[in-house]
């Protein structure tokens, strides 16, 4: 499993963690039943505190996302892809609204802005 941490960011590293992680579910790289590293062995891997693995496998269990069993270890939960689509939701929703915040600010027009939206999503 592929994460990458940045210490220069404004984003707490265990935000970091559960972004990355769900982003893999969301792609299913990682799928149901798949077992998580260890909370020990993903803090030695990315050179961090296990009380921050801890708050983000505790993140990702609260939202629904990884199941734990004591002296088993974590697993990614099945999939229920509407909880998982409403999660992306409301990520693209405050992207968003700070968008339309700066462009109001700035004199950009709701039509201007759709263009700009639009150039953006061809891109990929």
């Amino acid at each position: 499993m592929n994460i990458f941490i940045s210490n220069s960011g404004d984003v707490p590293i265990y935000e970091q963690i559960t972004s990355q992680i769900k982003d893999m579910i969301m792609r299913g790289e990682l799928k149901g039943g798949d077992a998580l590293p260890s909370m020990r062995a993903l803090a030695k891997d990315l050179h961090i505190s296990v009380i921050t693995t801890k708050r983000a496998y505790e993140e990702l269990e609260r939202d629904g996302f990884i199941h734990t069993m004591v002296g088993r270890g974590s697993f990614i939960a099945d999939a229920n892809m509407e909880m998982m689509k409403e999660e992306q939701y409301r990520k693209i929703e405050g992207i968003l609204t700070e968008g339309v915040r700066l462009a109001k600010s700035s004199g950009i027009s709701c039509e201007e802005l759709q263009e700009i939206i639009q150039m953006v999503y061809e891109e990929d």
